[in-house]
């Protein structure tokens, strides 16, 4: 049976991503997608015109069952995986699936584990070496041994939250699909992670100050992870929003539209516009030397975003230099 250009259009639109019909060399039809990316005019004309890729086009003029990974179509460095099947009639299916996303994903894979080892390598590396040093035989006094013991329960106390965090992470991924469904109030939630926020404070010369705005409904949730998402915001803000003594922190819950606000307020020195979109990316920090004397691990806001997407709703953070820092998490009353 012969197959006619409209009749081999006709199949070919059905599929959402870039695809040709070949036959004899020539393109027969080409998917909305296909044109889009490869130019307008190349149904019924050779496929060289579609296809400028030495490699591909030898695999595709071949008209063998054959994949390849490739890039330099529809944009220099834009990856693609090529499939080319033969199926009678002198006919070849192409197909390009754009492997965008998936190469992303894996550099973000390959970025976190090696953001993951470098931040457990700091402290095991100093472990490694005070410890080395109390183990030498030669002598050592008290106030070295004291001092070097001390740095050794501090290095492992961080490594132990970094590890604890990568843990959390770990978890609420694996949960990602499945919507929480305990009845929990956002406000008793605040209240509470006041509370444990409170030698933090002292620390940091502040306070916590949690406003209830409204009669507050309760939502579906986790009540475990939504504690653990208030905690961080908390702990964030008294440790970088707190640069003079006694500049409180204010937790606020209000709803309105059949939706509920938790917003966490600082008076500190603001973050810069240009870092506000990684700020919730693994390890990222605004000032790492800042952030590591401080006790932070780099998650806590990765872990707020994901805890957040968990429960469908969205995080705002709004931030300028010498404003201080305002995030708002919204969730929807179910």
């Amino acid at each position: 049976m012969t197959v006619t250009a409209e009749q081999a259009r006709l199949f070919i639109n059905a599929l959402d991503e870039p695809a040709l019909i070949i036959r004899n060399g020539r393109t027969l039809a080409a998917s909305n997608a296909a044109k889009a990316l490869l130019g307008g005019g190349i149904e019924g004309s050779d496929v060289r015109i579609a296809i400028r890729h030495p490699e591909a086009l030898s695999i595709i003029l071949a008209g063998r069952h054959r994949q390849l990974e490739l890039v330099g179509i529809g944009g220099a460095a834009r990856p693609w995986q090529l499939s080319v099947k033969p199926f009678g009639n002198g006919l070849v299916l192409v197909r390009l699936s754009d492997r965008s996303a998936a190469r992303a994903a894996e550099r973000m894979r390959t970025d976190f584990v090696a953001n993951a080892s470098h931040e457990l390598r700091t402290p095991l590396a100093t472990i490694i070496g005070y410890a080395e040093t109390l183990a030498d035989e030669a002598p050592a006094d008290d106030a070295m041994r004291r001092k070097f013991g001390a740095t050794i329960e501090t290095e492992a106390r961080r490594m132990l939250r970094i590890v604890e965090d990568l843990m959390s992470l770990s978890r609420i991924e694996a949960d990602r699909y499945r919507l929480p469904d305990e009845r929990v109030h956002l406000g008793k939630i605040a209240r509470i992670a006041a509370d444990n926020a409170e030698s933090l404070a002292e620390r940091r010369g502040s306070r916590v100050e949690v406003e209830i705005l409204d009669d507050i409904p309760e939502v579906s949730g986790d009540f475990s992870q939504l504690l653990q998402m208030v905690d961080n915001l908390i702990a964030n803000a008294l440790r970088y929003g707190c640069p003079k003594p006694g500049a409180p922190v204010t937790v606020r819950v209000g709803s309105t539209d059949g939706r509920i606000k938790l917003q966490v307020i600082d008076r500190g020195d603001g973050v810069d516009p240009r870092h506000l979109p990684r700020l919730t990316e693994r390890f990222y920090r605004v000032d790492p030397a800042r952030s590591r004397e401080s006790g932070g691990t780099g998650l806590g806001l990765a872990i707020v975003k994901h805890i957040v997407e968990r429960h469908r709703g969205s995080l705002d953070i709004i931030s300028a230099p010498g404003k201080g820092t305002t995030v708002t998490v919204t969730l929807h009353v179910h």
